[in-house]
């Protein structure tokens, strides 16, 4: 085998940008020769992506993370379609970075976010299933001494046309591991799709409900003890000091650690003694330069931004706006605002890691195992050939288990360095994870409308002031664009996976960057969640502006817009938009084009004593190319509007003396089922060349539609979430 590589963490993460999604890599194996690589059991590897057991057990390969989006089992149809095995018999093994780095990156990228998880590779898994059908099928016909040709496979058996004869996948997969790997792996139509597009189980359904799944807080190693950690609770804060005195002499206390410039850890048999000792822990921060900042200077800095002369411009259809608005014969303006959110996953954040100078591996839930990786690279200071990421599956993830930065992971390994030898598993309390998110950014925006005499629409100008998140988590992104963050104007960008659903002959679309002490993330949906409530929203009120019904006014905006108007058209037509609502009943629309999928929802609400909303049903559509389990992205658009009205009616990040005001969910809530709405999907792929997303795009129409059927229902006009700060309830 090929020696095992070193890395420094900057060589690693050049290499690893310069190698992209690792396309050709995924299908190609260092030059192993005649020997046979072999999978955890010992079963031949046949790609990369595949390894298969003598009694015919086909072990797929995952290196996406599951959160609960149904990501691995997609990924798994779909090499299982290209290897034509028997699908009552895969299992899933989940390679580690380490094992890639070591591969030259043979699996490519582990990030799994931004809804590209199937989306950005489901050609190369599909060619390292077609490429390991082809060889299997090779190898039988080797045996048989017969033309490749002449064979066939399905559900894991290859059959000799001519003959009749039979073999098994697992007769011949040793054969076939010595074989070279095809440079030619045509893949099929997908209308001949067997397994692949079909609304299959998940894989990972079972363990979930008999308990058998182990999450990053269930994890036990042999003599493993566990820490809880206080960081600084105004950002940009340090710890001063503490005294330990006060809690090592507690029951099970091992060791009061400082972690970081900022935080502190207790380290304890179980983490029940460790949370407890920390609690009585004095510690005197430094809070810094931001421990006066509260939610009204961040709302007053990002006012101002609105009329600044200054911004970065990210769609300008061309025209004079500015000329087209002062001539246009009405002009309509409002001003929106969005808060900061948190992802609250129900596991907050965790990692156990055992250090020793000789090497440094973490088990924990990550959405990016290369990230994760990366940063236990850093933060132990070994060699790459020295560390590894273990995968453990995700209680919640929304982005916040991204690795931008991987704080939770990087704090894990700085408390188990100064306990050498010894696996330490950290956990944050809830407190903690509310007070330390990687928050959705906070963001205003003022829109201005022009329309002529007809009503048509002539000018509009967007005007987006607040937080850029790529400024926070990849500088070198925004300093190559010249200071514009491209994920500012998502949903409303010039062009790609996130551009702009309308054709306006004046448009002017811009961002006055406000950056905060507070951290900004990548909350599910993104950018988009703000920017689907601000145009859509706002396309209600010129609709209202030209006297025109709010269907039919953007219609005519959409004809260079064909899949844009598709799902909104199917969404119109299913909740009966043309024909007049039950008696007590308000509709509300919206839609959008993000993650190269397009979406639109159309809702159904009453309002009791003008403040009690009842959502009764929405209407989804969804076109994102193609669909994989057509049963999980039901699911998941479904799931993704209780992400969407929780964050519409309840949740709100405030902050106050520098620090989020929030602790838990009794000031941060969640919708329940009783207020959950009836949810019909319409899922409509209509294929071509790009694939869409599923879970996220969903998750900005709700806000919108939900809005603007309420204002028919009341008449008033909301320009601000959550609604509960304008005495609004779900009910």
């Amino acid at each position: 085998m090929t020696a095992t590589a070193k890395f420094t963490r900057r060589s690693f993460l050049v290499s690893s940008a310069a190698l992209g999604g690792g396309l050709a890599l995924g299908l190609r194996l260092p030059p192993f020769g005649p020997a046979v690589v072999r999978a955890a059991d010992g079963s031949p590897e046949i790609t990369v992506w595949v390894a298969i057991r003598p009694d015919n057990t086909t072990l797929i390969r995952a290196v996406r993370a599951e959160m609960g989006q149904g990501t691995i089992t997609g990924l798994a149809q779909l090499i299982a379609e290209e290897l034509d095995c028997d699908w009552s018999k895969v299992e899933i093994e989940y390679p580690t970075p380490g094992q890639s780095v070591a591969r030259k990156r043979a699996w490519g990228e582990f990030s799994t976010g931004g809804s590209r998880g199937v989306r950005q590779s489901n050609e190369y898994v599909r060619k390292g299933g077609a490429a390991a059908r082809m060889m299997l099928v090779q190898a039988a016909a080797n045996q048989w001494k017969v033309p490749a040709s002449e064979c066939t496979a399905s559900a894991s058996v290859i059959t000799h046309k001519p003959s009749g004869r039979k073999t098994t996948y697992g007769k011949v997969a040793e054969a076939a591991a010595r074989l070279e790997q095809p440079k030619d792996v045509p893949l099929k139509d997908p209308k001949t799709w067997k397994i692949a597009g079909k609304p299959l189980k998940r894989l990972d359904t079972a363990n979930k409900v008999n308990g058998k799944m182990i999450y990053g807080s269930d994890l036990k190693l042999p003599g493993m003890l566990n820490a809880a950690i206080k960081d600084c609770p105004v950002f940009g804060g340090k710890v001063k000091s503490f005294d330990t005195s006060r809690v090592s002499g507690m029951t099970g206390v091992k060791k009061v650690v400082q972690v970081g410039d900022s935080g502190v850890a207790v380290i304890a048999d179980t983490w029940w003694q460790a949370k407890t000792a920390l609690e009585q822990l004095p510690i005197v921060w430094d809070e810094g330069v931001n421990a006066k900042v509260s939610s009204a200077d961040i709302a007053e800095v990002l006012k101002a931004g609105l009329d600044a002369e200054q911004a970065f411009v990210g769609n300008q259809a061309g025209g004079d706006v500015k000329a087209a608005l002062a001539g246009a014969a009405k002009r309509i303006e409002a001003v929106y605002a969005y808060p900061f959110q948190n992802h609250a996953c129900m596991e907050p954040m965790n990692a156990t890691v055992r250090y020793t100078p000789d090497k440094c591996e973490l088990w924990g839930p990550t959405q990016n195992g290369e990230g994760a990786f990366a940063q236990v690279l850093e933060a132990s200071g070994l060699t790459a050939d020295k560390v590894d990421v273990h995968n453990v599956m995700l209680g919640g993830g929304f982005g916040r288990r991204g690795t931008y930065p991987d704080d939770y992971v990087r704090q894990a390994v700085l408390i188990a360095k100064q306990m050498p030898g010894t696996p330490v598993k950290m956990i944050w309390s809830r407190e903690e994870d509310m007070a330390h998110g990687r928050y959705h950014p906070v963001m205003q925006c003022k829109l201005v409308g022009g329309l002529d005499a007809s009503g048509n629409l002539t000018a509009l100008h967007m005007r987006l002031s607040g937080q850029s998140i790529l400024a926070a988590v990849r500088p070198e992104v925004v300093q190559a664009q010249k200071g514009r963050d491209p994920l500012s104007f998502q949903g409303v960008f010039e062009s790609g996976e996130h551009s702009f659903s309308y054709t306006v002959p004046n448009l002017l679309i811009d961002h006055a960057m406000r950056n905060t002490h507070v951290p900004p993330g990548f909350w599910r949906g993104v950018n988009i969640n703000q920017n689907a409530v601000f145009i859509e929203c706002f396309m209600d009120e010129l609709a209202e502006a030209a006297g025109q019904d709010a269907l039919e006014f953007r219609r005519k905006l959409m004809a260079k817009h064909p899949r844009n108007l598709g799902v909104l058209n199917a969404v119109a037509e299913r909740i009966g938009w043309s024909k007049p609502a039950p008696s007590g009943v308000h509709r509300g629309l919206a839609h959008l084009h993000c993650f190269d999928s397009f979406v639109a929802a159309a809702c159904e609400i009453s309002v009791k004593d003008g403040n009690k909303v009842k959502v009764h049903r929405i209407v989804a559509a969804t076109d994102p190319g193609y669909a994989v389990n057509p049963a999980q992205i039901e699911r998941q658009v479904a799931g993704s509007f209780v992400y969407g009205l929780s964050a519409l009616f309840m949740q709100e990040c405030t902050v106050k003396d520098g620090r989020i005001e929030q602790t838990n969910f009794h000031q941060y809530n969640s919708m329940r089922i009783a207020q959950m709405p009836k949810v019909e999907t319409i899922l409509m792929p209509t294929g071509g060349t790009v694939w869409g997303g599923i879970g996220e795009p969903t998750i900005c129409v709700a806000a919108p539609a939900v809005m603007n059927a309420f204002y028919r229902a009341t008449g008033k006009r909301i320009r601000s979430v959550p609604l509960k700060n304008h005495g609004i309830d779900l009910v």
